[in-house]
């Protein structure tokens, strides 16, 4: 748990200071691509709240199993909470891959987009999968105590 509120603090002073003054930064340093300041200050600082969703989540979670509830219904709300923040940090990227796709000069960036997005990807699919073992597990843990 120390390292998730290390991991938040963090992702705050990013989201709050450092994000935006980088942008601020590049929009003086290049003016042509001023215009970019804040859709990109607004998707970076999205993809950092969609992270921090994750975390409180997680921290949750681990509340849960610490209780012995992790085989509840409310467990099951939170990782549906993860899945839909990675979903729409997912959604936001393809958007971001899709117009820096068409405006580049150079296929690095948007290479690394894609790798990005199938990690991202992964990931998702990941929790699906984690989520339906939790589901299954959950159904066996309530037909087990109503036997007994």
């Amino acid at each position: 748990r120390v390292f998730l509120v290390l991991l938040f603090g963090v992702l705050v002073v990013f989201q709050v200071m450092s994000l935006p003054g980088q942008f601020a930064h590049m929009a003086q340093e290049d003016p042509e691509h001023a215009y970019l300041r804040w859709p990109a200050t607004a998707v970076t600082v999205f993809w950092v709240l969609c992270i921090q969703v994750v975390i409180v989540s997680t921290w949750k979670l681990l509340t849960l199993v610490k209780n012995d509830r992790i085989f509840s219904d409310a467990s099951l709300m939170w990782v549906n909470i993860i899945v839909g923040a990675i979903a729409g940090a997912w959604v936001v990227l393809l958007g971001v891959l899709l117009y820096v796709g068409f405006n580049a000069d150079d296929p690095g960036l948007p290479l690394l987009l894609f790798l990005m997005l199938i990690g991202v990807t992964v990931l998702g699919l990941l929790m699906v999968v984690m989520r339906a073992l939790l589901r299954q597990a959950t159904t066996l843990r309530t037909d087990m105590e109503a036997v007994i």
